[in-house]
């Protein structure tokens, strides 16, 4: 199978990312390299991807980056495999606002030129699916969709709607996925849980993998993938820029059960730019790591183990003393929160933290600022950056939020102040993507250099 596609659906919860690994540990049996996307800012469900493939998968976010950033993106980090496989985000054309198709799955095949699979909830439906399919064939000029798999679909009843979907409408029907009970993904305030606590997970996918190996037509599929162009890209400008940096720094970057939502790309980014990343762990180490020039704390679930973040004294005063003498530091979600001096668990009882920033993080069991925003007219590092794009998505807040920056909704009149920034510090709720902006990572290394030369490290 060569190619790529990508799985979409008509809405959140139509089981996209439990058939996405099913379809690639099935493919994965076959002998097919495949190399995976998720489409928009989400962090979770590349995590199930890397568990099916052992490998990292990719974010493609049209919001963050420029369409031919994410063509790059694409091209460069899928031409040593078979297939690229690219999951949607939400509905197939839900985008910014609730009202646009930016950054929506089908901005990203657009943008990619990639043919899209249509997953249809078939529970309950039978000629329906006709009008239900024809819809999200037409409501975009060139919708992209060359494919729908039926899910929920009885084995008896699938010839027949086969025969009547591909009689009707200029598609193909790729397969269908029966009722499966005994394989369902639970979710958590943040979304799914993370695919190391769900028992028996493995065993779960090779289960789906056995049932669609015989219920999906593999060579309808394959001419699907066969359809999307190859892709030629040219490496972007600020990406040359960023190799000729060449600035040598350690970083330390915080990762653990708490500290667990990275961007791969976010990440080797930084190591164009010369950094070399040194992990550690907040819960389980006794302090940060030596000889290091920055640190790093991404977001996670530090509410769920505030109690040990917290008894791990000396790690926080390490973290607490060298914020504290200079050290360049990036913090963000709820790494920003492990930086306060207090912070709540799930359980609201209040936890000593690593005391940098003089605020506390408190549980609002609700979503309050949610989804894509532009941070604008404040500094990184003591550098302009112009523009950043960011998304921000939690339900706990803060007292202490900050306001170097004024963060814009898109397509709305809504904004409000946040980031604390200084000389040597960034943190704040916002997640931020480098290669929507990637002078707010020059900004970093530059700092960590910087600080580097001043204590003669």
């Amino acid at each position: 199978m060569k190619g790529r596609f990508l799985l979409t659906a008509g809405a959140s919860g139509s089981g996209k990312t439990l058939l996405t690994c099913g379809i690639m540990q099935a493919l994965k049996r076959k002998g097919v390299s495949i190399a995976s996307f998720k489409c928009g800012p989400d962090y979770i469900d590349p995590m199930f991807h890397s568990r099916v493939l052992g490998t990292k998968s990719r974010n493609l976010d049209t919001f963050f980056a420029d369409k031919s950033v994410v063509c790059w993106l694409l091209e460069q980090n899928s031409k040593e495999c078979d297939l690229a496989v690219l999951e949607g985000v939400m509905g197939y054309y839900d985008g910014v606002a609730g009202t646009t198709v930016r950054a929506s799955a089908w901005e990203v095949a657009d943008a990619t030129d990639t043919p899209a699979v249509l997953i249809v909830n078939s529970k309950g439906m039978s000629v329906s699916l006709v009008p239900y399919i024809k819809g999200f064939l037409e409501y975009k000029k060139n919708s992209h969709i060359r494919g729908v798999i039926l899910n929920r679909m009885s084995p008896m009843l699938y010839p027949r709607m086969k025969e009547l979907i591909e009689s009707q409408l200029p598609v193909k029907v790729a397969g269908y996925v029966p009722e499966l009970s005994d394989c369902v993904l639970e979710s958590r305030h943040l979304g799914l849980v993370l695919p190391g606590e769900i028992t028996g997970l493995r065993d779960q996918l090779y289960r789906l993998a056995d049932v669609l190996d015989t219920s999906i037509e593999w060579e309808v599929l394959s001419e699907i993938a066969g359809e999307a162009p190859k892709l030629y890209t040219e490496k972007p400008e600020f990406v040359k820029r960023a190799e000729k940096l060449c600035r040598y720094v350690r970083i330390g970057v915080a990762k653990d059960e708490a500290f667990c939502f990275f961007y791969k790309d976010n990440l080797e980014l930084l190591e164009k730019m010369g950094a070399e990343l040194v992990w550690f762990s907040p819960l389980h180490d006794k302090k940060i790591p030596e000889n290091i020039h920055g640190l790093m704390f991404h977001g996670g679930y530090p509410e769920l183990y505030a109690e040990k973040l917290s008894k791990n004294q000396t790690m926080r005063d390490s973290v607490r003393e060298a914020v504290l003498q200079g050290m360049p530091c990036m913090a963000e979600c709820g790494g920003f929160m492990y930086l306060q001096e207090q912070m709540e668990d799930m359980e609201e009882r209040s936890w000593p933290m690593a005391g940098v920033i003089p605020a506390r993080a408190y549980r609002t069991k609700k979503l309050g600022r949610f989804g894509y925003i532009t941070l604008e007219g404040g500094t990184v590092f003591g550098k302009e950056t112009g523009p950043v794009p960011a998304h921000e998505f939690h339900y706990f807040d803060s007292d202490g939020c900050g306001q170097a920056f004024t963060a814009r909704k898109p397509q709305s009149s809504r904004k409000w102040e946040c980031i604390h920034s200084t000389e040597n510090l960034l943190a704040g709720f916002p997640h931020l993507y480098f290669y929507g902006n990637s002078k707010t990572a020059e900004a970093f290394v530059l700092a960590c250099d910087k600080f580097k030369k001043r204590n003669n490290l």
